[in-house]
């Protein structure tokens, strides 16, 4: 069943930035009350999804929880599942930044590509339980302000794996018929697997998981035509 905005809306949250008597100070106390209404919201959402799980979980609770009107919750998130992404999308674009930033013009594919989904994993690793929820909802639903970001990160690295495919090429370290953008897409692929596979596993231990994505991308390589090399 959908809820709906009914609206329950604290007016601090909708106010114009010119209320108030003086021209910087209601303003910056609004911005600070949205901020620890959204931390709030967030730290509600996470806690009620790992302990009753995302299905058995309503927008209503999570206000009730988070000590804001229900309208208020639905000004960030327009609905559960964006919610959910609402968190996850937290330090997604730190992620992104740092997998752009290990790419080495003369590394190792396989050296370039453990390092491009070393921070993921990490990442993931940070809240398992959520992170099991969000791959779940991703696969099926892709609307939404916070998804599409989400989504578009995702993306983003699917490009940057193709980076790395044809820098691998051009150095003749491997040989591809098809382009290095569907490389990189099929690399993502077997990473989007071996991350549920891992995120399964009760252990959820980060180098256990690397090293069985790096014998799934070693056999990709290979049967690529590239010969062993260093960081292989």
């Amino acid at each position: 069943m959908v809820e709906r905005d009914t609206r329950e809306h604290d007016p601090r949250d909708l106010a114009p930035d010119n209320a108030g008597s003086t021209a910087r100070g209601p303003a910056g106390r609004r911005e600070k009350n949205k901020e620890d209404k959204l931390r709030r919201i967030k730290e509600a959402a996470r806690e009620l999804f790992v302990s009753k799980g995302f299905d058995d979980t309503t927008i209503r609770q999570i206000a009730t929880q988070a000590e804001v009107g229900l309208g208020t919750v639905f000004i960030y998130a327009a609905n559960k599942r964006d919610l959910l992404f609402l968190i996850a999308n937290e330090g997604l674009d730190e992620v992104a930044g740092a997998a752009a930033a290990a790419v080495d013009p003369d590394a190792a594919l396989i050296d370039n590509l453990l390092a491009v989904f070393r921070p993921h994993y990490a990442f993931f690793q940070r809240q398992p339980e959520l992170s099991r929820l969000v791959l779940r909802e991703m696969t099926f639903y892709d609307s939404g302000a916070q998804a599409g970001s989400f989504r578009k990160t995702r993306e983003a690295l699917i490009e940057l794996l193709g980076e790395a495919v044809r820098l691998a090429a051009e150095r003749r370290e491997i040989a591809i018929d098809e382009t290095a953008a569907f490389v990189g897409w099929t690399i993502f692929c077997i990473y989007q697997v071996e991350l549920r596979r891992w995120l399964s596993d009760g252990t959820v231990d980060l180098e256990s998981g690397l090293d069985r994505l790096r014998r799934a991308l070693l056999l990709l390589i290979y049967g690529l035509g590239a010969p062993p090399r260093r960081g292989g």
